[in-house]
C-alpha cells in the first residue's frame, strides 16, 4: 500500500481481541509485572477498583497488532501513543473482548500515515488519542 491507495477516513484493520486471566498471568511473566491487582478480585476490590484490570501495556500493545499485521512490517511503526482512559475489567471466567478499529487520519505527504485507534471495550473507549505513525513503502 502506498500513500497513493489511501485516504483520510479508510479503515485499514479491525480486530476483536480476547483476554483472559491467563492472558494477564502470561503478560505478567514476560513484563515482570506481577502487580496483584492484574490477578486477585480481592487486591484489586480493595484499592477500589471493579475487578482485575489488564495490564494498561498490554491492551496498548494488543491494540497496535492489527496495524502491525496490515502493515507486514513492525519496523514500519515510527511512533505510537496513548492515553490511557478506561480499565479493562477481565472477569475470571468471560474474560474481556476489546475492539480495535485502525483508520487512516492524516496523510501529511511525506510518505508516512497517521493511523488513529479507536479501542473500545465494554462499549466505552479505554484508549483516548490512540495514533500510530507509519511509514508506507
Amino acid at each position: 500500500m502506498s500513500a497513493a491507495e489511501l485516504e483520510v477516513g479508510q479503515v485499514v484493520a479491525t480486530r476483536d481481541i480476547h483476554l483472559s486471566r491467563e492472558s494477564l498471568v502470561r503478560y505478567a511473566g514476560a513484563s515482570g509485572d506481577f502487580n496483584p491487582i492484574h490477578y486477585r478480585d480481592d487486591v484489586a476490590t480493595a484499592v477500589g477498583l471493579p475487578g482485575v484490570l489488564a495490564h494498561g501495556m498490554l491492551t496498548m500493545g494488543q491494540a497496535v497488532q492489527p496495524v502491525v499485521d496490515w502493515l507486514g512490517d513492525p519496523g514500519r511503526v515510527t511512533d505510537y501513543q496513548v492515553r490511557f482512559t478506561r480499565p479493562v475489567v477481565v472477569d475470571a471466567d468471560a474474560g474481556a473482548d476489546v475492539s480495535v478499529e485502525a483508520k487512516v487520519g492524516q496523510l501529511p505527504g511525506d510518505g508516512t500515515a497517521r493511523i488513529d485507534l479507536t479501542v473500545s471495550f465494554g462499549g466505552q473507549t479505554v484508549l483516548a488519542k490512540a495514533q500510530v505513525v507509519v511509514r508506507l513503502p
